[in-house]
């Protein structure tokens, strides 16, 4: 006699999770969601946690609300003065616009993540001092503790209300200019403190922005990442190329290119 059926469900940290989890098994285009499809789908998942006790939280009834919403907004004829003046009054666009959003900050941070198991299996030898370059000391170490602490100052973001205003991104170029402005304030010799600026930031996307812009200053030799003691706070300095890296503005205009 066969024993009784294991269904394995799996566990989502939010609805946005399981929308992009069934949108990209399936290889669905996320601008263009069968809204229809995904709405059952969606539903399903709801049913079988239901079944076996799974408390999904409001967030996933609320998502679920939305998804009918949107679907039955999608079943209305479209208004003919948009059709004249040739706009899409598409009512999927807000939750495509979350979901693209809610994929960046994911990617971010797994990034986050993989750095971190990098870092916690990374072995040195004490001799390697003997045979390392004057140059640039442990700098890939100093930039794996400036991962980590990125990933704690995001954490501790979720705590705390964090003001996503509607103006236009804010882009790497502008955090450079930033960083720039920051140590023109701090004088000539002065560090700039990293985690304190990061939690400066009134959204996740000003954070994410000033993260690039500091690695890409690391990458031209403008700034050095130090840690004077071990735990202690990681500070920015000025390289020897900071001014010859803001001589010209091409360089940093750039950079914007490898990010689109």
């Amino acid at each position: 006699m066969s024993g009784p059926l294991n269904f394995h469900l799996e566990r989502y940290e939010g609805p946005l999770d399981l929308l992009l989890d069934l949108i990209r098994k399936q290889q669905i285009d996320i601008k263009d969601i069968p809204i229809s499809t995904i709405t059952a789908q969606y539903l399903e998942y709801m049913d079988k946690a239901r079944e076996l006790d799974m408390d999904l939280g409001a967030e996933f009834v609320y998502m679920a609300a939305t998804l009918i919403h949107i679907k039955s907004k999608m079943l209305l004829p479209q208004d003919p003065a948009l059709q004249k003046e040739g706009e899409s009054d598409d009512p999927r666009q807000e939750l495509v616009n979350r979901l693209l959003e809610h994929e960046k900050y994911k990617n971010a941070a797994e990034m986050l993540h993989q750095k971190r198991l990098i870092e916690e299996n990374v072995w040195s030898n004490p001799q390697i001092k003997a045979f390392a370059s004057d140059e640039d000391p442990g700098l890939a170490v100093t930039l794996f503790d400036l991962v980590k602490a990125f990933g704690e100052v995001l954490e501790r973001a979720k705590n705390r209300p964090v003001y996503e205003v509607q103006a236009a991104d804010v882009t790497i170029s502008d955090m450079i200019g930033y960083l720039k402005n920051c140590f023109l304030e701090a004088g000539p010799d002065q560090p700039v403190f990293i985690v304190r600026i990061f939690e400066e930031q009134r959204s996740r996307r000003a954070m994410i922005a000033l993260f690039l812009a500091v690695l890409e200053l690391v990458r031209m030799q403008a700034v050095v990442v130090a840690q004077k003691e071990l735990f202690g706070e990681i500070a920015l300095q000025r390289h020897t190329g900071f001014d010859s890296v803001f001589a010209s503005d091409q360089p940093i205009a750039a950079i914007e290119k490898d990010y689109v």
